[in-house]
């Protein structure tokens, strides 16, 4: 005990230096917003590339996993395709309405892949880092979807990181409806299963079943519709009684996403600056 006050006693102005030092750090980064943000930026770069390693260590180890599902989903798509195919010809009588089709609906649509290099699932706001930033022409407002479903809206981007809310988070506020029943309302998450979330606001008169899928309804100048969401496994009445709350089984396993996809679709983004010009030109009047 003796030695251990020798030391403090002999080194005593150096621990007040450091004690110092943190505090005019602390300061500093507290109270002036240029050096605060210059701070947070550096600090996510570095915990982004902490977070990247750990990813890259734990997605080696789930490969053989991926391509399992991976290999599924291709069946599983394939099968869609041909089903649709079948249909259209069906129902049209001629198979270029097909391809001009799916031109149509492709137009204007850019994927661009990323991996998941940090996650949380059990915090009541989770955010999730992505391995593409501005560079890669990632930008806030994006949608981003996995193989399975929706995933989450991007909302910081840096250089070649960006931040995503997923939809397990209290500010993720999705708009969704009953596929081929129409009737929408907006995707919430109660912070609790990472499996389970909410669509809230569907009309009373709405007619729909158990099992019913969940799609994107393509209002929020995000998502375009159609992206699946999940599937309705339960259905409340709202606290008024004025309209349904449906509880939904997410198809995304938020646990184990590991690549995503970022929708960047040009139209898209000139509804979402046009609807930003409106508020703007009504807050100033």
């Amino acid at each position: 005990m003796r030695n251990l006050l020798d030391f403090i006693n002999a080194h005593f102005h150096w621990f007040v230096f450091l004690l110092l030092e943190v505090m005019g750090l602390t300061l500093l980064f507290r109270h002036n917003s240029l050096q605060s943000a210059a701070f947070m930026s550096t600090a996510n770069t570095v915990a982004a590339k902490v977070y990247e390693a750990e990813s890259a260590v734990k997605h080696y180890f789930h490969l053989a996993h991926l391509n399992e599902e991976l290999t599924m989903r291709n069946a599983y798509l394939e099968h869609e395709v041909q089903t649709l195919s079948e249909k259209l010809d069906e129902q049209k009588g001629d198979s270029t309405y097909r391809a001009l089709s799916a031109s149509s609906v492709l137009q204007g649509y850019r994927l661009t892949p990323a991996k998941v290099v940090q996650n949380s699932i059990h915090e009541r706001d989770n955010y999730m880092t992505i391995d593409k930033g501005t560079a890669d022409g990632v930008h806030p407002d994006m949608g981003v979807i996995s193989g399975k479903g929706v995933v989450g809206i991007v909302y910081l981007s840096a250089d070649h990181y960006s931040v995503v809310i997923p939809v397990l988070s209290s500010k993720s506020s999705i708009s969704c409806m009953i596929q081929r029943r129409g009737y929408f309302g907006y995707l919430r998450w109660d912070g609790k299963a990472s499996n389970i979330a909410y669509v809230d606001d569907v009309p009373r008169h709405a007619r729909f079943a158990i099992g019913d899928r969940i799609v994107t309804s393509g209002y929020s100048s995000v998502f375009p519709p159609g992206i699946a969401v999940g599937k309705i496994i339960h259905v409340f009445n709202s606290a008024d009684g004025l309209s349904y709350s449906v509880q939904v089984q997410l198809y995304t396993d938020f646990g184990n996403v590991r690549d995503v996809l970022v929708i960047d679709d040009a139209l898209m983004r000139e509804r979402l600056r046009i609807l930003r010009a409106a508020q703007d030109s009504i807050k100033k009047e």
